[in-house]
């Protein structure tokens, strides 16, 4: 697995993935975490420019997403969303529906911190990796190869799964992905 350095962030792609990727302006931070929640390849950073942006998704074959007008004019070559919406709920569905990705959705399957896909943890694994409260309670583990970020359905795990529900119209929007 390469990694990818933008503006000082290493972050990890998944090879295997055949899923479209992104690269995420600097203004869209929430709608980049919400990628990486429903389990796709959202590289972001709060301070990359619009020169380093442009280069990264030229050399890695990803999809800008943006609502800079300048940034996307600028775009040539490579393909680009001009997100309408506000609205991070908003802009997610603009992005699946314009990418057609509702059938590529597998929530809580990419580590939201470095970007890289998860792996299922055994039970017995993961006990010395989290509190004793939550090895007791939670149902069940993922653990990110390259960071070492343990992830399991925890007290948001509801709210997230009616986001989901909410955003991709699904009513088993959570059950394909790791958790």
């Amino acid at each position: 697995m390469q990694a990818i350095e933008l503006n000082d962030k290493i972050f990890y792609p998944d090879d295997e993935s055949a899923a479209m990727t992104f690269v995420v302006d600097c203004m869209l931070g929430k709608l980049a975490k919400w990628l990486k929640i429903l389990g796709f390849d959202a590289v972001y950073s709060s301070r990359a420019g619009d020169d380093e942006l442009l280069r990264l998704a030229q050399k890695e074959g990803r999809a800008l997403l943006t609502r800079d007008t300048g940034l996307a004019a600028k775009a040539r070559g490579v393909k680009c969303l001009l997100l309408r919406s506000q609205r991070w709920q908003d802009q997610v569905r603009e992005v699946l529906d314009d990418f057609n990705l509702r059938g590529e959705v597998v929530p809580y399957s990419r580590c939201l911190a470095c970007n890289a896909g998860l792996k299922p943890l055994p039970r017995t694994s993961a006990k010395n990796l989290v509190a004793p409260f939550v090895y007791e309670y939670a149902g069940g583990f993922s653990i990110c190869p390259s960071c070492g970020r343990v992830y399991w359905p925890g007290t948001h795990f509801h709210d997230m799964e009616s986001r989901l529900k909410d955003i991709i119209g699904d009513k088993d929007a959570g059950k394909k992905g790791l958790l």
